[in-house]
């Protein structure tokens, strides 16, 4: 959950039975969550969905791309994360749990599978390292794109404005 914060991802759709995230009040008031998160979960909404195919439906009824993350894909081509596009106007990046992955069900209902390239033996990380590894890079292209095509619609002020103006510093460093 703070790495979904951190990143700037809107809303956390969780999968099956967890009552400590099953809904955004629940979860924003859980003090165990509130303290292992850091605050992070007052801020990130949360829906649980009792299948993955509800949550599909819902995804797919909103008009997101679906991308699915694993190192190992059934009938699926894998995209690197550094060489993939994911400036999609509505994303949803699926994670398996740290045992079983992501569902078959999930990878078949899935546009894309995001790998993380990796050199080792160890062919999986935890969850908490991967999401932070691909929603770092993702988040980064999502708003370099956005500074790239002047994308942004709003005018900022005090501190995002300074936030916006170290991130145009960030992807044009050479600029006068």
């Amino acid at each position: 959950m703070r790495n979904i914060s951190a990143f700037g991802v809107e809303k956390l759709y969780v999968i099956g039975d967890n009552p400590v995230v099953s809904d955004f009040e629940t979860s924003r008031n859980h003090k165990h969550l509130r303290r292992i998160s850091v605050g992070a979960n007052r801020w990130v909404f949360v829906r649980r969905f009792d299948t993955a195919a509800d949550c599909v439906e819902h995804l797919r009824k909103n008009l997101f791309t679906i991308a699915v993350t694993s190192s190992h894909v059934k009938d699926k081509e894998n995209v690197s994360l550094y060489e993939g596009t994911f400036t999609q106007k509505r994303l949803a990046v699926w994670f398996g749990n740290e045992s079983s992955g992501v569902s078959d069900e999930a990878v078949g209902s899935a546009d894309l599978c995001i790998e993380i390239p990796m050199g080792g033996i160890v062919e999986s990380l935890n969850l908490g390292t991967s999401t932070g590894i691909i929603l770092s890079y993702i988040s980064y292209q999502r708003l370099r794109f956005v500074f790239e095509h002047s994308k942004a619609r709003f005018k900022p002020s005090g501190l995002r404005s300074q936030k916006m103006r170290s991130w145009s510093d960030f992807i044009n460093p050479n600029r006068d």
